[in-house]
């Protein structure tokens, strides 16, 4: 069964195509590199890994509530079409919340992926060159992990929410080379980690539990990358440039925060347009979870040098200014301790399933020793 037959509703075309501007840039110089970006892409190097090997893809998920989601999560919860909804109509629900999450997150990766191969295209500098292309096969990576869950475990797909694609075709058509960066890797990039991290922390399921911290792990080096390579570049820019960027991120940050609450799932449930982005409005979960959703945002426009008086009242009018000071750098070393926690709970697992089984043969080998002895 192709992906347009698991599609909720089918994309108008197979194909979008996205008109590039810009310049591709060569450099002859190749030893002017900077230590910190050079240190970041062996660490890319080092920690590739193969999602068909490190998850463990046999754990069984439950389509009708692959994550574990408790009814007040839901935005329908408490509504009145929710008293009217049967057991397996909730079941579906779930089931199609998950599916719309993911299916934005895979579509994300397959923007990142692409951004990735431009920002290798574009930039000037060997050494940013040199990490993203490191951080495309990353992307590659996760869009075949989300990919697998969707096609496998979940079974349904949503196509990209029309602000998500608006987003990501701004970032792509703008022709300076750190566009991509500012779009893709702060925005873009910092909500889906915010999401990725909400979910990873409060899910039930092992498996999207495993994909989630090891998909953050390696996008706590992609956000490093994208800190480094701009704080450098935006102390160059005159006001007026740093301006404009601002104003990108704005109005980045309220298209995101306005219009990314998953109404379409609630029109395929007979809600209308109208009166679901009422219930997205009114609900609380969803509230707390569109402000948690900047956390990695705010601080790193901050970190960069984007912190104009524009930008700082936008999100005080999005209640979100006081992310400004939280410490990315421990997040991120949160996300990494994370990862390599569940690798250590994993492999005690099946260190202890080897041990068992060798003392099953030795054991069994014993007996058969004995009833030869005695015969």
């Amino acid at each position: 069964m192709s992906t347009q037959d698991r599609y909720t509703t089918a994309p108008q075309s197979t194909l979008w195509q996205v008109p590039a501007t810009g310049s591709a840039r060569f450099t002859w110089e190749y030893e002017d590199g900077r230590d910190r970006l050079l240190a970041l892409y062996q660490k890319g190097k080092d920690k590739q890994w193969d999602g068909a090997r490190r998850i463990d893809w046999e754990l069984e998920v439950d389509p009708y509530d692959p994550l574990g989601t408790p009814d007040e999560a839901l935005t329908l919860y408490g509504t009145r079409h929710w008293a009217k909804m049967s057991e397996k109509d909730k079941a579906e629900l779930r089931r199609h919340y998950t599916s719309w999450q993911f299916s934005q997150f895979l579509h994300g990766e397959q923007g990142a992926m692409v951004c990735a191969a431009r920002i290798v295209e574009s930039v000037p500098d060997l050494d940013a060159k040199f990490y993203s292309a490191t951080q495309t096969m990353d992307e590659a990576r996760h869009a075949e992990i989300y990919s697998r869950f969707l096609h496998e475990k979940v079974g349904m797909l949503y196509p990209i929410n029309d602000n998500l694609q608006s987003l990501l075709g701004d970032t792509l058509r703008d022709s300076r080379w750190d566009m991509p960066y500012l779009g893709m890797q702060v925005l873009i990039e910092g909500l889906a980690l915010a999401a990725f991290g909400m979910i990873r922390d409060t899910t039930t399921k092992p498996l999207p539990k495993q994909i989630l911290a090891y998909v953050m792990q390696d996008e706590a080096r992609h956000v490093a990358f994208g800190r480094m390579a701009l704080r450098d570049y935006y102390r160059q820019l005159g006001d007026a440039e740093l301006r404009e960027r601002e104003e990108f991120v704005i109005e980045g940050c309220y298209l995101m925060r306005d219009r990314l609450r998953g109404v379409e799932v609630l029109e395929n449930f007979g809600v209308s347009k109208k009166e679901a982005e009422e219930y997205t409005e009114q609900s609380e979960f969803l509230h707390l979870f569109r402000k948690l959703l900047f956390s990695r945002i705010v601080p790193c426009v901050k970190d960069i040098g984007l912190w104009g008086e524009r930008l700082q009242k936008a999100y005080l009018d999005m209640g979100v200014f006081e992310l400004g000071d939280a410490s990315l750098d421990l997040l991120m070393t949160q996300d990494e301790e994370i990862a390599e926690q569940l690798d250590r709970e994993r492999f005690a697992v099946e260190e202890r399933e080897r041990v068992a089984e060798v003392t099953r043969a030795i054991d069994e080998g014993a007996k058969i020793t004995g009833d030869g002895a005695a015969g």
